[in-house]
């Protein structure tokens, strides 16, 4: 464990509390510079567009599971080539058909938890081993999971710094941000998908649902283990 970052973490959660996205995204810049990076699903592009004002030309960390959606794919695309922002595209050791190979087709529907090992939690890693903070845009009314989110923490796991400067955000707050400011959004939020994640574990939600009923439906599973 690193005492220093641990320390780091634990102070600036305590200054930052009430900080906006955009004054814990500066000071991360300011206090990390070329180690710092931005991981977004693209659901939406609220949290580039954020790290952008604040850190022009930040790396910005994209999980390429090889089971996206195309409208996700090209959320990515239009964020990436709009804004200044350095997009790492991060894929898993192996391809899709190379999964199948070795662990048979759909392992996502026999065993959820080890293929988002595979192509989430391990590229994300292997990634992350780069930097000595990273930012999420977790918010804290996503789910009771996430109710208790710091703005700023310590990720014993990976010794780094995890930024969370959305996380006091509502859905309001988001909205709002993405309306006043011409973000672009995943043409799939207007199509009944408040959470978005690979294709085949994803589905439409109803109205007045909770927004990440859709993920994963069925199999009791609620996070993909990048965050826990």
């Amino acid at each position: 464990m690193s005492t220093d970052l641990k320390s780091v973490a634990e102070e600036a959660n305590e200054r930052l509390a009430g900080a906006t996205p955009q004054e814990v995204l500066a000071w991360a810049r300011e206090t990390f510079g070329d180690e710092l990076v931005v991981t977004a699903s693209m659901a939406d592009g609220a949290l580039p567009h954020l790290a952008a004002e604040a850190a022009p030309g930040v790396d910005v960390l994209f999980l390429d599971t090889g089971y996206h959606f195309a409208e996700t794919i090209g959320t990515r695309d239009a964020v990436a080539s709009m804004l200044p922002i350095n997009l790492i595209n991060g894929t898993p050791l192996q391809t899709v058909a190379e999964q199948d190979a070795e662990y048979g087709e759909k392992l996502y529907e026999r065993r959820p938890d080890q293929c988002c090992a595979l192509r989430k939690v391990e590229p994300l890693n292997r990634h992350l081993s780069h930097y000595k903070a990273w930012v999420t845009g977790i918010r804290r009314e996503e789910a009771p999971t996430r109710a208790n989110t710091p703005v700023v923490e310590y990720d014993e796991k990976r010794d780094m710094v995890k930024l969370n400067p959305i996380a006091p955000w509502t859905q309001d707050d988001l909205d709002a941000y993405i309306t006043d400011n011409g973000v672009l959004v995943n043409l799939l939020q207007y199509d009944g998908y408040p959470s978005i994640g690979c294709e085949p574990c994803t589905q439409r939600v109803a109205p007045g649902e909770d927004p990440r009923s859709g993920r994963w439906s069925g199999t009791g599973k609620v996070e993909c283990g990048l965050h826990t």
